[in-house]
């Protein structure tokens, strides 16, 4: 298992676990996600961190930015500036599950758990074992 944290965040992942192979938290929150859900959701803000990146450039100091994105099972929101933003994802499975979960980091622990998340998810599950 491998298990990072920061202020305001942590991330475990332990394959090995079934169903529930990884955990995401905030502050004052956690949730375990399976395999798929944690990989979708990697993926989905790395997604939003990429096109804040590149729309970085094009903002003023004051101008703030919204961006959204939709990739079932997640729905994700990225809201900030040009210097620090935080993130707001919701599952919405639809398999049938009845579980769904809404999770919000603030600035700056979004983009340490985004950095996290990017570096444990490109990690093989070899590396994990």
């Amino acid at each position: 298992m491998i298990q990072q944290e920061g202020p305001g965040w942590r991330l475990a992942r332990d394959p090995q676990r079934h169903p529930y192979g990884a955990l995401i938290g905030g502050e004052t929150w956690a949730v375990e996600l399976t395999e798929s859900e944690a990989g979708a959701l990697a993926s989905l803000i790395q997604d939003l961190v990429d096109h804040h990146a590149a729309l970085r450039g094009q903002l003023m100091d004051e101008e703030l930015i919204t961006l959204e994105l939709e990739r079932t099972p997640w729905w994700g929101s990225l809201e900030g500036d040009r210097e620090g933003w935080s993130l707001q994802m919701i599952l919405r499975p639809e398999d049938g599950c009845e579980r769904g979960v809404e999770v919000f980091w603030p600035a700056p622990a979004a983009a340490a758990v985004a950095a996290a998340m990017r570096t444990l998810w490109d990690l093989s599950t070899d590396q994990l074992n």
